[in-house]
């Protein structure tokens, strides 16, 4: 068995303004997915969607964050947030959805494809390289914060994890971030 490193999911607080590794996780995937796609246009000479590349990242950053919210708050806990909808925009308690994130980036992209007369599937070819970056990067913020845990097991590298109760487990996390890079 190996221990939980004990990390703390704030990296750091100015006042109420917290830092966290997980946020962290999401700024570098949207910094790697605007380098890689910035690469690619100029590979490919899609210079249509290269003047307006910045407000198409701003708007997909938007789509991914409330679609990611949005998704979890329908899917995952929707009695609960009926109950207090006030606690729908508290992100620092928790609560993404890749699937929330993934409607909320189409939505975004379809909007702005054809607000700006661009093709949407050469966008789409562009992005979805992309995201295995940000799904690993995710998986690493959830184990950073020490959630999404896998099945109890009595493998060498099971971990016991803060809130899975004292049995082990597989790090699931890693292996799904290992399988996205």
């Amino acid at each position: 068995m190996l221990n939980f490193p004990n990390i703390d999911p704030v990296i750091f607080g100015i006042g109420p303004l917290q830092v966290r590794w997980y946020g962290l996780m999401y700024v570098i995937g949207f910094m790697a997915t605007w380098t890689l796609v910035r690469v690619q246009i100029k590979k490919f000479s899609y210079h249509e969607l290269e003047e307006r590349l910045d407000n198409l990242n701003l708007l997909l950053i938007i789509g991914v964050v409330l679609g990611g919210r949005l998704g979890y708050v329908l899917f995952y806990n929707f009695s609960y947030y009926l109950v207090h909808p006030a606690e729908i925009l508290a992100t620092w308690q928790g609560g993404m959805s890749f699937h929330g994130g993934c409607i909320g980036a189409i939505i975004a992209g379809t909007w702005y494809c054809k607000r700006h007369s661009l093709n949407f599937w050469k966008g789409v070819d562009l992005y979805v390289v992309t995201v295995p970056i940000g799904l690993g990067l995710g998986r690493l913020g959830n184990f950073m914060n020490g959630e999404l845990y896998g099945r109890t097991t009595d493998v060498p590298w099971a971990m016991v994890f803060p809130g899975g109760g004292l049995l082990t487990r597989h790090p699931s996390q890693l292996y799904e971030a290992l399988h996205c890079f």
